[in-house]
């Protein structure tokens, strides 16, 4: 299964990203971490909103 997310930055508590996984709980923690350039500056994530799909193009 791969997962369509919304994270939104609880430091700013206005920034929001929308990206999409296979691993949900790894791709959170990465993003935590300050592993990814795009949401490095908004650490940290809260999840928003997410949805399961069969395809990886579908959950893109």
């Amino acid at each position: 299964m791969f997962c369509c997310y919304v994270l939104r930055s609880q430091k700013t508590g206005r920034r929001r990203y929308v990206g999409s996984c296979e691993n949900l709980t790894e791709r959170i923690r990465r993003h935590n971490a300050g592993d990814s350039k795009a949401t490095k500056h908004g650490v940290p994530w809260g999840l928003v909103h997410s949805e399961s799909f069969a395809t990886r193009s579908e959950a893109a």
